[in-house]
């Protein structure tokens, strides 16, 4: 086999390979040996048959899987003996024609070309320096927690049945939906509970329901939204016929032993103590990813002048910007892309795709030179916790992953990148700054990577014992009830993909 290298532009290499006829014989030669103490044909004894007949018969056929072989083989060791790591999945062309290579004995050639990772020095993680903020857990903190949890597990009695609805009530309600006098899919509930102030149901739902008594039939009248998740409903004139069935008002929930007795721990002291941790948690998290901001703005700034490989970048590229239009299609792009035009924005998220792509690299490297990687068991933990986020699907979800290996390593990626910036962390001069509590939660002068999704606000439910330790301790983790049928349709409709932040995105390692 003949390998000359044709092309060398940047990161981009063709080698020409020509492997002589005589090698491409050989090799059939060998093969025949190979299967012919298999080889049963009418008119020989088993394993008998002549390599000249099996030749004759199957040659082409055999030497066509060869050729397969070969390719890959080749390839392979074309980059092996080069010491060259590719960037990408090699592009081969076949150069000869197949005819001439299976019939007349002829050289079979093919290119390949192939984009490398850059050769560069990365920084060297002990010159680093970080600034880790710490904020101090406040007595406020745990003080606003407590009540959050009191007010969310209070309780509900029905109040006198010539008594009114007022703002704070939970009013239990039958309704049926119509729009032009037909009722419509979702429209209707029974036993449904609308609490009043909490804006859980749309625009003028709620208020039409204060002043009412248990017993009083009534006609809600209201316009869905224009901008309605079920596009069928939005903007459209709807009526709910609704029977009012119990007015409840809310029940005073102490502070005390008992708050803590009803979320599964011991005392009120256990509650507090578990508010502590979970917020020291919060706290550690939220310290670490500004830290980890930090060091990859210095990594990007400290290896600008690496070459990229343009088909890593390409590929980013087109991954942001199919959210880009996505958002665009669904009028969510960022307040300051809106009036940009196609070519602006793709001039800015192309800046996105390079920036992570070069930071892919700058820690990929770290990674390599520490010899990071990820193991079997982190990696089959990783399947495990995805499968526990469809109950009843586990079985299914391992043997996606198990059959998938492209799906394997997205979630091998991040747990390398989270472990190459965890050793660099170690490694680097990092200095405590104390900082409050909002310093520490604020955004930074960059938005998140994805917008947030608008969320419907959750109908608040009575309340619910929660059991477990970690449970009690999450006081912002109201519990929720199943919406009404109003707004059932936007719950089924999936959520529009959003457009990553332009300038966090960039932040993205």
């Amino acid at each position: 086999m003949n390998v000359v290298e044709k092309s060398s532009q940047g990161l981009s290499r063709t080698f020409e390979v020509v492997v002589p006829a005589s090698d491409l014989q050989s090799r059939l030669s060998a093969k025949i040996e190979e299967i012919r103490p298999q080889v049963r044909l009418k008119g020989f004894r088993p394993g008998k048959v002549p390599a000249a007949h099996i030749r004759k018969m199957f040659g082409a056929s055999i030497m066509s899987d060869i050729l397969q072989e070969i390719v890959p083989e080749a390839t392979q060791s074309t980059l092996d003996e080069r010491k060259l790591r590719p960037a990408s999945q090699p592009n081969v062309e076949v150069k000869s024609d197949a005819e001439d290579v299976l019939k007349n004995g002829k050289d079979f050639s093919f290119e390949i070309n192939v984009e490398v990772m850059p050769e560069f020095e990365a920084s060297d993680p002990k010159k680093l320096k970080l600034e880790r903020p710490v904020a101090k857990i406040e007595d406020t903190q745990i003080d606003e927690a407590l009540e959050r949890l009191a007010k969310d597990s209070r309780s509900y009695e029905d109040k006198a049945k010539s008594a009114k609805a007022a703002k704070g009530d939970v009013v239990v309600v039958d309704f049926v939906g119509k729009i032009a006098g037909e009722v419509f899919p979702g429209g209707s509930a029974t036993d449904s509970r609308v609490a009043l102030g909490d804006g859980a149901f749309i625009p003028g739902f709620e208020e039409q329901l204060v002043g009412v008594k248990a017993g009083d039939d009534v006609e809600i009248k209201v316009t869905f939204p224009a901008d309605y998740g079920a596009e069928h409903l939005a903007g459209k004139d709807a009526v709910f016929e609704t029977k009012v069935k119990a007015i409840q008002a809310p029940q005073e929930s102490k502070i005390d032993d008992s708050l803590a007795e009803r979320l599964g721990l011991s005392d009120l002291e256990a509650l507090k103590d578990a508010l502590t941790k979970r917020f020291e948690q919060e706290h550690n998290q939220a310290s670490r990813m500004k830290m980890k901001r930090q060091l990859l703005d210095q990594l990007d700034a400290a290896h600008g002048d690496i070459d990229l490989p343009g088909r890593m970048v390409e590929a980013e590229f087109e991954n942001i910007w199919r959210e880009v239009l996505a958002a665009k299609e669904a009028g969510e792009l960022e307040d300051e892309d809106k009036d940009k035009s196609d070519d602006e924005l793709k001039a800015d998220y192309r800046s996105i795709a390079e920036r992570r792509v070069r930071l892919g690299l700058v820690l990929a490297e770290i990674g390599r030179n520490a010899k990071i990687d990820v193991t079997q068991e982190e990696l089959a933990r990783a399947v495990n916790q995805e499968a526990t986020k469809y109950p009843g699907q586990e079985r299914q979800v391992v043997e996606y992953f198990q059959n998938n290996p492209g799906a394997v390593q997205a979630l091998r990626a991040p747990i390398y990148e989270e472990k190459v910036v965890d050793y660099v962390i170690e490694l680097a001069d990092v200095k405590e700054v104390t900082v409050d509590r909002d310093t520490l939660f604020a955004e930074d002068d960059e938005a998140p990577a994805k917008k947030p999704a608008k969320k419907a606000p959750a109908k608040k439910a009575a309340a619910k014992k929660t059991a477990g330790k970690e449970a009690a301790a999450k006081s912002d983790d109201k519990p929720t009830a199943k919406k009404p049928a109003a707004k059932k349709s936007e719950d089924s409709k999936p959520a529009a993909k959003k457009a990553p932040a332009k300038k966090a995105a960039a932040k993205k390692g």
